[in-house]
């Protein structure tokens, strides 16, 4: 009786010491090159790259899958996904969505024309109001082109749902100025071999943090906190900065 007392206190010990399986996470996020893209039946990507390290570290296991933006959007207001990333921050999303105190991505806002276009931006909008835009469906460009928008300082965007159809667009004409994340755009550039038939205006419109955000429904802050605690140790320990370094190598130039 003895031994089995003995050895039934050393299994519970060893079940208790045993360190519990963390659940997969679901993490959801659109085709958006250079940040998260689909190659080869693999989601790769730059942004994918530190979300995976802080994962790693945090040794939880996540599962990554591209959708439409809208439906990313909505799965995390519903609680059908974990997380979304690279998500603005908006006062909408903000109901239903529990974004990371650290940024994980900053972005900046472009507009884009037709390289023999003579539309010039030196940062005031009001002067473009007479041009029309592009946008993708349901994609935030910022506070300040929202703004615009919504304030009727430029007219109503033509509406597309990928970044794709939106180039597409600009090139055939059916509007004056693509509105796009300056890198995403010229990625898409870079692949249709149309870098020479566009050009960037300068200044950009705007520099934007982007976030991971967890759904509300699945109550993760403390994954949040704890996703948050590691991402600004990479951003100290330096292989953040090593990671951001493959954008920084990235050249994009009209030839």
């Amino acid at each position: 009786m003895k031994e089995n007392i003995i050895r039934f206190s050393c299994l519970g010990l060893i079940i208790f010491a045993a360190p519990a399986m963390a659940a997969t996470l679901e993490l959801v996020t659109l085709q958006y090159p250079p940040y998260q893209y689909e190659e080869n039946g693999q989601i790769k990507g730059l942004v994918v790259d530190i979300v995976k390290e802080v994962f790693r570290r945090m040794q939880q296991p996540v599962n990554i899958t591209l959708m439409p933006w809208t439906r990313s959007i909505k799965m995390i207001e519903d609680g059908t996904a974990d997380a979304v990333f690279t998500a603005y921050k908006t006062a909408d999303r903000e109901v239903f969505a529990d974004y990371s105190k650290e940024v994980l991505m900053p972005q900046a806002v472009s507009f884009f024309v037709l390289s023999e276009s003579n539309i010039k931006f030196d940062g005031d909008l009001q002067k473009l109001a007479n041009y029309s835009f592009g946008v993708v469906n349901k994609i935030s460009y910022g506070d300040v082109f929202d703004s615009a928008v919504k304030n009727k300082i430029i007219k109503m965007p033509d509406i597309t749902y990928t970044g794709e159809q939106n180039i597409d667009k600009l090139l055939a004409k059916r509007f004056d100025i693509l509105v796009s994340n300056k890198y995403g755009a010229l990625d898409i550039l870079k692949n249709k071999r149309v870098l020479h038939k566009v050009k960037a205006l300068s200044p950009v419109l705007q520099t934007i943090p982007s976030y991971i955000a967890f759904s509300k429904k699945r109550k993760l802050s403390l994954i949040r906190d704890k996703f948050d605690e590691i991402l600004l140790s990479m951003k100290k320990d330096g292989s953040y900065e090593r990671i951001m370094a493959i954008q920084n190598k990235m050249e994009f130039k009209n030839k």
